[in-house]
């Protein structure tokens, strides 16, 4: 019961209450129906009894009956007995015992060869003939048939009740849940397309569901002035940045020209100046990932080789991997083209291979290939390094987002990965990774491969 949807579980209470009800009262009905037909047999039988007098001539010595007294009117047998008990004229029904005791203006119920009876008994006064008794007989059976049909009747009605009864159940469940349905269509959206400017709008209304849904724009509407904010403020601090850094590359860059310097003065530059470019690099990464965030990131497909383009970015990213004595191999399949932004895919390679160099071992491997795949152009770069925990895996994309920080050098600042992330996702592409912890890391890169046919356009 816990995995169905609310609307079914709405619907299955609604049905079994109304079903429940409906059971209830049909079975009142059917109670007092039952007693009312009883009721009625017998009243008709105490009438047909008395009145049945008007079908009777008396004569001083005999009787003359007129032949309607013998028909059987709503099934009720009619008799003539003497004082005495003994039987004049009439009907009775098969199998009934005729010497039963008469007693006059009772309603009983007789037993008689499996057979149920109600018999009623009257004297009457009919001179100059005298007194005489008149019985009628019913069936017992007959009153319970009429109930029997009634209950027949029932067994039908009820399952078609209940299926009417589910079917209102679940239009109506479904119409109330309907603004449900537009929230949780509304919040996956955002979790898909990560569009904070996206609104609920269910419109005027008082209930519940309708105060949730104003609730919940305005909590949008918060939190996409703060994200704004925040994408604002990291605009505005990078760009503040950028001049005082370019200041400091330059002055150090004009200082260590100086042939006077001595070994440490010259250390203590170089080492201002590594930091000023890491800090550097950095601050361009933000200013890219902030107009990305505020879609002012330019974007220029062109159609080039991506097997050119690969083959180049792992050259100049061997220089980076020797430093750490870190072998890297390429092997990447010819010919294969794509529409891409040529400098916004180098840095996502780059990123990737600078990933994992990040994380490689002294003396490890890391593999760059490139192929065709029903046409898509998948690109992995895979190292035989530290690898990536479990724990650690989910987060990998994520912003400032870094691993094992002791495994790692200083300059690696945990947007690399988001970036390519965001770079392969303009180009309706996407990434992913594994790991295995100790053994080294693959990430998988897929974008959409240009036709075959075509040209690659010189850069």
């Amino acid at each position: 019961m816990k995995n169905r949807s609310l609307k079914t579980k709405l619907t299955l209470l609604y049905t079994v209450l109304m079903t429940l009800v409906i059971l209830t009262a049909l079975a009142v009905l059917l109670s007092l129906s039952g007693q009312a037909l009883r009721s009625g047999v017998q009243t008709a039988l105490r009438e047909q009894v008395h009145q049945s007098t008007r079908d009777i001539t008396p004569f001083e010595d005999r009787l003359e009956i007129d032949s309607d007294f013998y028909d059987l009117d709503q099934g009720i047998y009619l008799s003539v007995y003497g004082e005495d008990g003994t039987f004049l004229y009439g009907r009775v029904p098969y199998g009934f015992n005729t010497g039963e005791f008469l007693r006059d203006g009772q309603l009983r119920t007789l037993s008689s060869s499996e057979t149920q009876w109600y018999v009623y008994d009257a004297r009457f006064d009919l001179q100059p003939y005298g007194e005489v008794y008149i019985r009628g007989v019913s069936s017992v059976a007959a009153a319970d048939h009429s109930t029997a049909v009634t209950f027949r009747f029932a067994g039908i009605l009820l399952p078609l009740m209940a299926a009417v009864t589910a079917f209102i159940g679940y239009r109506m469940t479904r119409r109330a849940l309907l603004p449900v349905r537009r929230i949780t269509e509304t919040v996956q959206k955002i979790q898909t397309d990560e569009d904070l400017s996206r609104r609920v709008g269910l419109g005027s209304g008082r209930d519940e569901i309708y105060r949730l849904g104003k609730t919940f724009d305005g909590l949008l509407e918060k939190l996409e002035a703060s994200f704004q904010r925040e994408k604002q403020f990291t605009s505005d601090v990078s760009h503040e940045l950028r001049t005082p850094l370019t200041v400091i590359l330059n002055q150090c860059g004009a200082m260590l020209e100086h042939p006077d310097l001595s070994r440490t003065e010259r250390e203590g530059l170089l080492l201002i100046q590594k930091k000023a470019s890491d800090m550097a690099r950095l601050i361009s990464q933000l200013l890219l990932l902030s107009r990305a965030d505020q879609g002012r990131q330019p974007v220029n497909p062109e159609l080039l080789s991506l097997s050119e383009l690969t083959e180049i970015t792992a050259e100049e990213q061997q220089a980076l991997a020797a430093e750490k004595d870190i072998t890297l191999e390429t092997r990447i399949q010819p010919g294969i083209m794509a529409a891409v932004d040529e400098t916004l895919y180098i840095r996502m390679l780059t990123n990737l291979i600078s990933n994992a160099v990040s994380y490689g071992r002294k003396g490890g491997h890391i593999y760059v290939s490139l192929d065709l795949e029903n046409g898509m152009a998948v690109g992995r770069v895979r190292d035989d390094g530290y690898g990536i925990s479990e724990k650690d895996l989910p987060h990998i994309f994520e912003r400032f987002y870094r691993g094992d920080s002791s495994r790692t050098d200083s300059s690696h600042s945990g947007l690399g990965l988001s970036m390519a992330q965001w770079i392969l996702k303009v180009h309706s592409g996407f990434i992913d990774a594994e790991s295995t912890p100790s053994k080294g890391s693959v990430f998988t890169f897929r974008l959409p491969a240009a036709s075959e046919d075509r040209s690659p356009k010189k850069t």
